[in-house]
């Protein structure tokens, strides 16, 4: 690599770790202060999107400013997320109908043990059958990176809302029998609730095929269930999980009964190949005694049928948990505000969400009318995701396949691979976990090569401190989009 390109690519770096370590830019500009409402419009179209593009500020100045812009892209999320999926030219086949995706996955498992038997299935049934489950996941991720970059094509907030509500009811496309489904998952249990109820997207998410397999709800059973003629049981897995992660939190006071009771609730819930929303309950397989969870009562019913109900009402009773309620709006305060949320906001978000029945629309409102939305002080730093997707909207959006698999593995390098995080916990969004030398190093890198390719980005030189736009001017104007990309400012949200 020749001297001039190595030093813009340390000095990218620099910048990087100057701006993520010494707080947030508008708060510490050298010798000039930040215009305000600079501040406010970077801060609202980088939390509630994915960064400035010329068209959202227009959009933003046409709303009368930063704060008006915010409120009103709260409803317009939440109307979008009630319409379809727009593709405009990029693969689709993983929003299939699910009994599509269940037969072409049995086709699949079949060609491969064709494939391992060695017998030959011609070249048309190892493409189209043998590797359709990874074919499906590559392009719910390239999807991803599009509707995160691309304003005409998703909502932002829409986009950053089903990022975030993702990662909360992770599944991963690491596992196999999810693969085939996680697409799906994300756009119909995770996009369509994203701003809405959140009992209701709790109750999609439990009841999908892929959240089914990830969990292995679907092969929890009750106890001495005979099958291929062997006794089956309970699997605690999903169980403990929605408790744990999804719900009330580790050190809500929940016990391993309630864990263990709450499995029995969800015996019998398991996929349905042949359903349109890919679930089946099985009453042969449910445990109809009495089962007590935070001391309420379910089962006893002579109804067979009534454990499908059992599990919907003690998924509702965790969802409008005082816990629950605490849990939930900490980490979108954390997402949206601080890695360390201000007691006091998170009071006002517990009690919107617990009074609003959870509604995410009215938690959000409440959220960019606080005073510590906009206060400079409340820090955030982009996670690999985060960066590579406004890096991409900065620049046009995800233009093609090509700079797709660029991004892809620009992220699976960062340790953030797109829906491939592999426990129930979902990626981790503070500062301490992504400000790195070597992570830097690879951002830097990333908007070099992205910026060979794409147009200028003077538009965020406005947003830049004068001693950052000092610094990038006095480069090679082929490398200046490069370092806009890489500057500090840019790193921070």
């Amino acid at each position: 690599m020749s001297g001039p390109v190595f030093s813009c690519k340390r000095r990218a770096l620099l910048l990087a770790a100057a701006g993520a370590t010494t707080g947030h830019p508008w708060a510490r500009a050298a010798g000039t202060p930040a215009v305000p409402q600079q501040a406010a419009v970077w801060r609202s179209l980088s939390r509630l999107g994915y960064g400035p593009t010329p068209a959202l500020m227009a959009q933003l100045q046409q709303a009368g400013g930063a704060r008006a812009w915010a409120l009103h892209a709260i409803d317009e999320a939440w109307t979008a997320s009630q319409q379809a999926v727009r593709f405009a030219g990029l693969p689709s086949g993983f929003d299939a109908p699910l009994p599509e995706i269940f037969q072409r996955r049995a086709e699949e498992q079949m060609a491969r043990r064709q494939v391992k038997a060695q017998e030959n299935p011609g070249p048309a049934m190892e493409e189209d059958a043998a590797h359709y489950s990874a074919r499906m996941a590559r392009q719910a991720a390239i999807w991803r990176l599009a509707a995160c970059s691309r304003p005409e094509l998703e909502h932002p907030l829409l986009a950053r809302m089903t990022e975030f509500w993702f990662n909360h009811l992770n599944v991963s496309a690491g596992k196999g029998p999810v693969r085939p489904f996680v697409g799906h998952y994300l756009v119909h249990a995770i996009r369509a609730h994203a701003l809405g109820r959140f009992d209701a997207l709790l109750l999609a998410s439990a009841r999908h095929p892929a959240m089914l397999h990830y969990l292995d709800q679907a092969q929890s059973v009750a106890e001495g269930t005979l099958q291929d003629g062997r006794p089956r049981g309970l699997n605690e897995n999903y169980a403990r999980e929605l408790m744990e992660l999804h719900t009330l939190g580790v050190d809500s006071g929940y016990t391993q009964q309630d864990v263990r009771e709450l499995a029995r609730v969800l015996t019998g819930w398991t996929v349905g190949p042949r359903a349109p929303d890919g679930f089946r309950f099985a009453p042969r397989l449910h445990d109809r005694g009495i089962k007590t969870v935070l001391g309420r009562h379910f089962g006893g019913s002579p109804d067979p049928r009534a454990g499908e109900a059992e599990g919907t009402a003690a998924i509702a009773l965790l969802a409008a948990q005082a816990a629950t309620a605490r849990r939930i709006t900490l980490r979108l305060a954390q997402w949206f505000v601080a890695d360390a949320p201000p007691p006091a906001l998170l009071d006002q978000l517990a009690r919107a969400f617990l009074s609003s029945g959870g509604d995410t629309r009215a938690v959000l409102r409440a959220l960019v009318q606080s005073q510590a939305f906009w206060d400079a002080g409340n820090t955030l730093f982009k996670t690999p995701f985060d960066f590579a997707c406004s890096a991409l909207a900065a620049t046009g959006g995800l233009q093609d396949e090509r700079q797709a698999l660029q991004t892809l593995r620009m992220l699976q390098n960062a340790g953030q691979a797109v829906l491939q995080w592999p426990t129930p916990d979902g990626y981790k969004v503070n500062r301490a976990t992504w400000l790195a030398p070597e992570a830097l190093t690879r951002r830097a890198d990333y908007a070099l090569a992205l910026a060979r390719d794409t147009p200028a980005v003077d538009f965020l030189a406005d947003f830049m401190t004068p001693d950052t736009r000092q610094h990038i001017d006095a480069q090679p104007a082929k490398l200046r989009t490069g370092l806009l990309l890489a500057g500090r400012e840019f790193m921070s949200k």
